[in-house]
């Protein structure tokens, strides 16, 4: 039987999900030139396949453009095809950037921070997820397993690779049948990037080996969540590291210690975009080892941005290895969605001259709201509506996104959020299980 090549053009949506289409590998150089086809309603299309209340109904068109240097090709060589999908934007037929091309509202906000503070931004996206399949009970960090899927994480690293991304670590994780891999750092948009791309390769991964992995933000309510972790740090023009300074509050560097403070000043606004699910906030809360207050702690699990540790003396490798991790994201999110929101407060921070927070070192749902008012620390949305309204509220978080993407995103969120009205917290646990 004859096979002709295709390759899929991809983009990552609101719903966080990798939609697109396929061509024909040998039309290559004219897909980049001309794009394929595409509808501006796709983008009300929700995770679970029901099409909110679009504005733009069955009019106009759009245009999908792969990108030359988003290219992945995988050969799991166990006889199955092999897998071909290529990242891109989407563009109007002018050849301008679509107001909601995720993708595209990433690189504004890149550009912004660049503007302001000088510096580019270099991120790495930690996953965790579980297998839909049970395994036996006490195995949380231990050989066995680990052993047990030895050959997915095997496969998984080598397919990895095979995509151009760097692998760091594969452990079995405290959850049931809960597994987390983490990659290394890249600069700007391609760190995005290699986060659709790992999500994809774990699926894939998963299917070849007869299973199913899921990156929904909690299956069980009773239990433990899947988080995404994003660090990040920063380099100057002239490449060096610009995160970290000796003199500096915890370590931070004026730059860092301004932007985790708009970070922080704008989350519970914008945090629809980085936990954009309805059970989301299930894992938000105290004592899951996420986040639930905007603070900032250092080596503390429970902070919503956190001061990563580092290993070394050395001013030189400190300096490289300083980061931020922000803890309060999931994979119902976009990646480039949720990468724009953190960066834009992070420069939002700079032009108003934020000073850096105070650190936070103990239990803070054991204080009482008055002292969490003088420390100006907030509790964060405890539902998706809620993280709504506060986006929709604040003019200045929603003016960061070009045109009516901030009316786009609530409408379609609006949307999801209907279709689970008659859907049990267990139900709708069930439900974005299987779609993520």
């Amino acid at each position: 039987m004859i096979h002709k090549p295709l390759i899929f053009a991809a983009i990552s949506d609101i719903a966080g999900k990798t939609r697109g289409k396929a061509f024909p590998a040998s039309d290559m150089e004219k897909r980049l030139r001309r794009g394929l086809g595409w509808t501006p309603t796709n983008v009300m299309i929700t995770c679970f396949d029901a099409i909110a209340e679009s504005p733009y109904g069955a009019l106009d068109d759009l245009l999908l453009v792969p990108d030359a240097d988003a290219g992945v090709q995988i050969d799991f060589a166990d006889g199955g095809p092999v897998e071909r999908f290529m990242l891109g934007d989407i563009r109007d037929l002018d050849g301008e950037p679509w107001e909601c091309c995720t993708r595209s509202i990433l690189k504004g906000a890149l550009q912004r921070l660049e503007r302001v503070g000088g510096v580019e931004l270099v991120a790495a996206f930690e996953h965790e997820f579980q297998f839909r399949q049970q395994a036996a009970p006490g195995q949380a960090y231990t050989l066995g397993g680990f052993t047990q899927r030895r050959r997915f994480g095997e496969a998984l690293i080598a397919a990895l690779e095979q995509a151009g991304l760097t692998p760091d670590t594969f452990m079995k994780e405290y959850g049931a049948s809960q597994y987390e891999i983490t990659n290394g750092p890249r600069r700007g948009v391609r760190a995005a990037d290699d986060a659709v791309i790992l999500r994809e390769t774990v699926r894939m991964t998963a299917a070849r080996h007869g299973e199913e992995a899921t990156f929904t933000p909690i299956r069980d309510p009773a239990g433990v969540g899947n988080g995404v972790h994003i660090h990040m740090s920063f380099l100057d023009a002239k490449g060096d590291p610009a995160t970290w300074s000796p003199d500096g509050p915890s370590g931070m560097s004026a730059l860092t210690g301004s932007f985790v403070a708009g970070v922080l000043k704008y989350l519970g606004a914008f945090i629809a975009l980085t936990a954009p699910s309805d059970i989301s906030y299930l894992r938000l809360t105290p004592h899951r080892w996420s986040a639930a207050f905007n603070n900032l702690g250092l080596r503390d699990r429970e902070a919503a941005l956190r001061i990563c540790p580092v290993s070394s003396v050395d001013t030189q490798s400190v300096a490289r290895q300083y980061n931020i991790e922000f803890r309060a994201a999931d994979a119902a999110a976009s990646p480039y969605l949720a990468l724009a929101a953190i960066v834009h407060a992070g420069a939002q921070g700079l032009e108003e001259g934020l000073s850096a927070p105070a650190v936070t070192q103990e239990d803070l749902s054991l204080l009482s709201a008055s002292e969490l008012e003088r420390r100006g620390l907030v509790r964060l949305p405890q539902s998706l509506d809620e993280a709504l309204r506060r986006f929709e509220a604040n003019n200045t978080v929603r003016d960061w996104f070009p045109g009516d993407f901030a009316e786009i995103y609530i409408a379609h969120k609006r949307g999801e959020l209907a279709f689970l009205e008659s859907m049990n917290q267990q139900e709708r646990c069930a439900a974005y299980e299987a779609v993520y």
